[in-house]
């Protein structure tokens, strides 16, 4: 299969080509397209068929579920059993933007875009391209992020073309997502809401709008043989090719035990690599050092995350070394996208 790549104008995204990629959908192909969060792999999701090809074109586990991206509220009443009043007040705050919540399915949702699950995970996104592309491909689109299972979310339509070129049919190219991270999951089928995925819509911003928000702090394990109600809870996700190893404390104590690590590596034979910051990146003399921007710059971090991650794959490095981010308001879903790369491998300090 020949995978086509269009660039579009976000201001003024071709019409004909919005259409040509709708109709790619309503016959059941594959259309990977921006977002604000990341590059979404799309199909019709409410085609069962066409949810089996995005699991087979990611190399996805199918009890992962998928998210149901819409383009109009009003759509979510038609796939949702029942819509409670602080899912209401959430989408008037949220929607559109970088939420997903979790709601009872009915009948029209077919199990194989929700992992078997009687929930449905639905999102409405901000991006111009990504709402005229729903709206042309029939308003209901099922989309995990763009890239192969396992591998850092794609941020650019490039790293997009480069896990899946050859296995879906086009690639609507938006250029940089602006927000880089995944969009924050909330369970509404619970009181209070449960928080399953971090993201840029905070437990605090929740909160303001709708009183108490928990968040889960189960990780399930690969073998537990539970079954996960959002994307990303049970299986390694954003990992480099290098091993990968989270360095928590004071900053002082972060960059000295990288230093010391480095070394190590580096008298050993092998090649490390070190993501840093602006502030702390002249600190290490040895080592390939990338830095995801400045602390002070949070939207900076979570942009380039992923960004940097996969240029380390074009490197030849062994092993990587990174200080943690927990200070900012987004710091637990950066920290989430670290973790899970790194295995959960973390040295304190």
């Amino acid at each position: 299969m020949e995978t086509q790549i269009k660039k579009l104008d976000y201001e003024r995204p071709d019409e004909k080509v919005i259409a040509e990629a709708g109709r790619i959908i309503l016959a059941g192909g594959l259309v990977a397209f921006p977002t604000e969060t990341v590059y979404g792999l799309g199909g019709d999701a409410l085609n069962p068929e066409s949810s089996k090809k995005i699991y087979a074109a990611k190399g996805r586990p199918s009890d992962n579920p998928l998210i149901v991206h819409i383009a109009d509220k009003e759509d979510l009443y038609r796939i949702a059993r029942t819509v409670p009043e602080k899912a209401e007040k959430l989408m008037e705050a949220f929607w559109p933007g970088p939420l997903t919540m979790i709601f009872d399915k009915n009948e029209l949702v077919p199990g194989e875009t929700t992992g078997g699950l009687d929930t449905v995970a639905v999102r409405m996104p901000s991006d111009r391209i990504a709402a005229a592309f729903i709206k042309a491909a029939g308003g209901f689109v099922a989309a995990p992020s763009a890239n192969v299972s396992g591998r850092p979310s794609t941020t650019t339509a490039a790293h997009v073309a480069e896990d899946l070129s050859g296995r879906i049919e086009m690639i609507l190219d938006g250029g940089q997502a602006v927000i880089g991270l995944e969009s924050t999951i909330v369970d509404m089928t619970v009181d209070p809401p449960v928080i399953l995925r971090p993201g840029a819509v905070t437990k605090e911003m929740m909160e303001e709008q709708i009183g108490a928000v928990e968040v889960d702090k189960a990780m399930i394990a690969p073998d537990s043989g539970i079954r996960p109600k959002a994307p990303g809870m049970k299986y390694r996700h954003y990992a480099p090719k290098a091993d990968l190893t989270i360095v928590e404390g004071r900053t002082e104590d972060v960059t000295e035990a990288i230093r010391r690590m480095v070394g190590e590596t580096m008298s050993q034979g092998k090649k490390a690599g070190i993501i840093a910051t602006d502030e702390t990146a002249s600190c290490y003399p040895e080592g390939l050092v990338m830095s995801l921007g400045a602390r002070k710059h949070e939207e900076e971090i979570a942009m380039h995350l992923f960004e940097v991650l996969r240029r380390f794959d074009e490197t030849d490095v062994d092993c990587i070394y990174s200080e943690s981010f927990e200070e900012s308001p987004i710091g637990p879903a950066i920290m989430n996208r670290l973790l899970k790369a790194a295995g959960h491998k973390v040295i304190h300090v």
